[in-house]
């Protein structure tokens, strides 16, 4: 069933539709035509993050413009909500049964999808923030046509949260006891005594999921891969830095390194400055920064 059709002109025509994996929901992206496409399977970050791109108090709708601004080039999309999530919400029945590997699982099984349909072609894998480490191991398994990595960490995960939770001003007694805590789970040991304030990173349910995160290195998880690679990152993004894509990039010398310039966490043009930075994350209207759709779709054309 077609949910929605746009486009800007006849050749940039497009037609969206749901696709449902088990319990699983995720909207189609079709270019119009009766040829195959090369299509991509677009993978969200972490946390409550739907197939947009939204999250609570941010809605940006980053992903679905992606999808949209890809469609327009010929180029269909498959974004998908993620287990707990949206209208994903019944596939899970508590969060402390996640593991990364469910949503690596998951990633393979909507390939699997994929790969059934009429007008898809090569299948590519784009992985934002989070999802770059998720695309990453779902390529180690199934084979696909290249692995588009958006705002992806370079390093594991302990050392980012560290990085993170020290640029966004949390007080000094705060920033100690989550290092205490980050090391207990780095150790593989569970943490009962969480405070109120970093539950949201921490709760005894998410425990289990971070266990299964921490111990990964994308870097050189990447480095397995012998599929064509691109590694994308943002020069105003707060939370992934310019470092991690390098790092990215010296492991994986084969991959193609795309800097866009002003483009942010979120996939938008923003200042380096913070307050004004994170006014985007719930901007919807605001397009995606310039060149991002460009270097994507020239990739897919030339691997």
């Amino acid at each position: 069933m077609v949910i929605f059709s746009g486009g800007s002109d006849i050749a940039g025509a497009w037609a969206e539709r749901e696709l449902i994996s088990g319990p699983l929901h995720g909207t189609l992206t079709l270019p119009d035509g009766m040829g195959q496409v090369p299509t991509a399977l677009i993978i969200p970050g972490s946390g409550p993050v739907n197939r947009d791109g939204n999250f609570p108090n941010g809605r940006n709708q980053s992903l679905k413009l992606l999808a949209h601004g890809l469609a327009e080039r010929g180029i269909a999309t498959l974004r998908t909500e993620k287990r707990g999530i949206g209208e994903s919400r019944a596939g899970i029945l508590r969060e402390d049964e996640l593991r990364i590997d469910t949503f690596v699982d998951d990633a393979i099984g909507w390939v699997t999808l994929l790969q059934n349909e009429r007008q898809v072609g090569r299948i590519y894998l784009i992985g934002h923030s989070e999802g770059a480490l998720i695309a990453t191991l779902a390529a180690q398994r199934v084979k696909v046509a290249g692995v588009v990595l958006l705002a992806g960490a370079g390093e594991p995960a302990g050392k980012l949260i560290r990085r993170q939770l020290s640029a966004s001003g949390l007080p000094s007694a705060l920033q100690n006891r989550s290092d205490e805590i980050l090391n207990s789970l780095e150790q593989g040991k569970h943490v009962a005594d969480i405070p109120h304030e970093l539950l949201v990173l921490y709760r005894q349910s998410v425990q289990n999921y971070l266990l299964s995160w921490l111990p990964l290195d994308p870097a050189g998880e990447l480095a397995k891969l012998s599929c064509p690679m691109l590694i994308v990152q943002g020069t105003s993004d707060l939370q992934i830095s310019m470092d991690d894509a390098k790092r990215l990039k010296a492991t994986s010398p084969a991959a193609k390194f795309v800097a866009v310039d002003g483009m942010n966490h979120v996939l938008k043009s923003a200042p380096m400055d913070r307050s004004e930075n994170l006014r985007t994350y719930n901007e919807p209207d605001l397009p995606l920064a310039d060149g991002l759709v460009p270097a994507i779709a020239d990739f897919f054309g030339k691997s």
